[in-house]
């Protein structure tokens, strides 16, 4: 059964920092763009991160140079490193999986979500 599931997130104050993780189960990684997305309450959803199978990454303007995004040799997991954050980061975040590998296109695969808490 193909699942990704999130972890890692919680309650932290500003200026703190979380790091995620988005795990393949049933399926690896290769092959596939894999990206993080948050929605927060009243606000659409929205891609803040992306790497695809080649290495590249992508970064959305607002958390460039705060936030990193990650994958391990085994090509199961994802990570994102969250520094510096804000009250704004304040978001339900989601990872997916697109098997086009290409961060722009529709994204076959998602987790539930994790829940990010920035305190001020």
């Amino acid at each position: 059964q193909v699942q990704l599931v999130e972890s890692g997130g919680g309650l932290v104050q500003t200026g703190g920092s979380l790091k995620l993780s988005c795990l393949a189960s049933g399926f690896t990684f290769d092959g596939y763009a894999v990206g993080w997305f948050r929605q927060a309450p009243g606000n659409a959803q929205s891609l803040i991160a992306c790497i695809n199978d080649n290495g590249a990454t992508y970064l959305s303007t607002p958390v460039s140079g705060r936030f990193t995004i990650s994958g391990d040799k085994s090509k199961t997991t994802v990570y994102l490193q969250m520094n510096s954050l804000k009250p704004w980061d304040t978001a339900v975040y989601l990872c997916a999986a697109s098997r086009t590998n290409y961060c722009e296109n529709d994204y076959d695969y998602w987790g539930r979500g994790t829940q990010v808490t920035v305190s001020s």
